[in-house]
């Protein structure tokens, strides 16, 4: 379907522009997770030698065989630390892909309104009654069903998705920014701040990309009604005008991808997010 959106225009200016956010914000995306994941791994690696002590790993695990010793300890080191670069990177591109899908529909939602000024030319204002082109017509109801099936298959795609990413990303946001608080009064409260504040600020970061994209599907729908309400619609004839009530009444029906189909994703579902784990956080403490 994304394949076929691209061959319909002759002008692909709109279309290109939002490719190229895309491709830079995937970038971000994943370079700030691959960046998490270095940060993290500089502060936990240990190479010098300790004493009657085991260095410690980037993941704490069993392991049927001695790893204290060099080299099997930087083995074991460059092993894990793969497998979270591996991680990080498949994790940033399922945001990378969320985002580009967002930017694809926002896209093609901005080429319906440049359709929408089609409606009435200026040289067409002054006549008594305007015949809407059938070709128009026919462009409009079909590209908007178009983004309401994508809008939808997205939906299906990432609702179960966005129900494990938001539950979870809350508790890990709880859990470190726990272990941050009550790591600051400790000898080691700066290593466990640079071992923790980046991954933290990853989570939260992919908590807000779910709940932006969603935020973004709604207000961008909504702007289809309203592109249709500001065109000359008064000097059509009343049998296009129902035509184009049809639009708006179907537009006034926001899109919006659901956690699970529980809740709506939204900016204001990822301040309750951050307000719940704030408090998790503050029963935590006063418990500990």
């Amino acid at each position: 379907m994304m394949s076929n959106d691209w061959h319909e225009y002759s002008t692909m200016y709109t279309m290109i522009n939002k490719a190229v956010l895309a491709h830079r914000c995937s970038k971000l995306i994943i370079g700030f997770y691959s960046t998490a994941v270095l940060l993290y791994s500089i502060a936990s690696v240990n190479f010098g030698t300790i004493d009657n002590n085991c260095r410690e790993l980037l993941i704490k695990m069993e392991l049927p065989f001695e790893f204290c010793e060099s080299p099997i300890y930087e083995v074991v080191i460059l092993v894990q630390f793969l497998r979270l670069t591996a991680v990080a990177t498949a994790m940033g591109m399922l945001n990378a892909l969320m985002v580009t899908l967002m930017l694809h529909v926002g896209g093609q939602i901005d080429l319906m309104h440049e359709k929408v000024k089609e409606i009435c030319p200026k040289d067409s204002e002054d006549i008594e009654y305007y015949d809407l082109p059938t070709t128009v017509t026919r462009f409009l109801i079909n590209k908007h069903n178009k983004i309401i099936t994508f809008s939808e298959n997205i939906e299906s795609l990432f609702t179960h998705i966005a129900l494990m990413q938001f539950f979870s990303n809350t508790m890990i946001i709880c859990c470190i920014g726990f272990l941050i608080v009550t790591a600051l009064d400790t000898d080691e409260g700066i290593m466990m701040l640079v071992k923790s504040f980046s991954f933290y600020i990853a989570i939260t970061l992919e908590a807000f990309i779910f709940c932006f994209a969603g935020e973004y599907l709604s207000n961008k729908s909504k702007t289809i009604g309203d592109a249709v309400y500001e065109s000359a619609w008064y000097i059509l004839k009343p049998r296009d005008c129902r035509i184009l009530l049809f639009v708006i009444v179907r537009s006034q029906k926001r899109l919006t991808i659901t956690a699970g189909k529980f809740m709506d994703l939204s900016l204001e579902g990822f301040t309750n997010s951050l307000k719940a784990s704030a408090s998790y956080i503050s029963v935590l403490y006063a418990m500990y």
